[in-house]
């Protein structure tokens, strides 16, 4: 990568990590998008996208942690499974012609749930999920994050807010330390991939970390935030076309 596309990468990369990190999510799907539009290799954009999505999400754990917004009971439900799935995951090679399809689903799996954001409904009750569902549905994000480079917390937040298991801020709290785990294990798995990591990366990280900076102290309070999500939405959509096009 030349400086210039490495420069707009960067900008792009903290631009989603503050929007990501207001939600308490790691961005990684976001970072997959970015790259796949700037046709990085599938081999470049897993392990990059896992290592940027474990500073952002340790960074917004602390955050909700010292502000007593993680529901620790509610992250063991699913993180007890996800972690080794995500580390079983993250042993998997797969050809780019299978990653780059799978991606491509998932980060329209993702735009869908930034058009959508359930968190914006009527607060009601909460109540403990079962074990019978956590358990597997645990299971199945984190072997996804592995797999992939995301960290799953974009589809664990509205599942959880979707069934009345926690409210919002809480659910951000859970998300981030899921997302931190996940994404963990899942570079854990995979340690031969660190072999593919761009040499820019000390500049993602630095663009990331500021990114993430900004957005959980701003919590974007001030700013229309599901309107700059849903417009983050469309790029997304667009880099999964590109991926699952070209």
């Amino acid at each position: 990568m030349d400086g210039s596309t490495i420069f707009w990468i960067a900008a792009l990369m903290a631009i989603a990590a503050a929007l990501y990190s207001s939600v308490g999510h790691g961005g990684a799907s976001a970072y997959l998008a970015i790259m796949a539009l700037f046709s990085v290799a599938p081999d470049t954009m897993r392990p990059t996208a896992l290592a940027l999505n474990l500073v952002v999400a340790t960074f917004a754990a602390t955050r909700f942690a010292m502000k007593g917004q993680t529901n620790w009971r509610l992250l063991a439900a699913f993180s007890v499974t996800a972690a080794p799935a995500a580390y079983i995951g993250g042993t998997i090679h797969l050809a780019p012609e299978i990653y780059r399809p799978l991606v491509g689903v998932i980060l329209l799996g993702a735009a869908a749930r930034l058009f959508w954001q359930p968190e914006r409904l009527v607060a009601r009750p909460t109540h403990a999920p079962p074990l019978a569902i956590t358990l597997p549905s645990g299971a199945a994000l984190g072997l996804l994050a592995g797999l992939t480079g995301t960290g799953g917390g974009i589809f664990l937040s509205p599942l959880i807010i979707l069934f009345g298991w926690e409210d919002a801020r809480k659910t951000s709290g859970v998300a981030a330390a899921f997302i931190l785990l996940n994404s963990a294990a899942g570079l854990l798995g995979n340690v031969a991939s660190v072999q593919h990591l761009p040499a820019a990366l000390p500049i993602l990280v630095a663009s990331v970390f500021a990114g993430a900076l900004l957005g959980t102290w701003l919590g974007v309070s001030r700013l229309p935030r599901h309107r700059l999500l849903q417009g983050l939405a469309i790029v997304l959509v667009i880099a999964a076309f590109k991926l699952l096009f070209t």
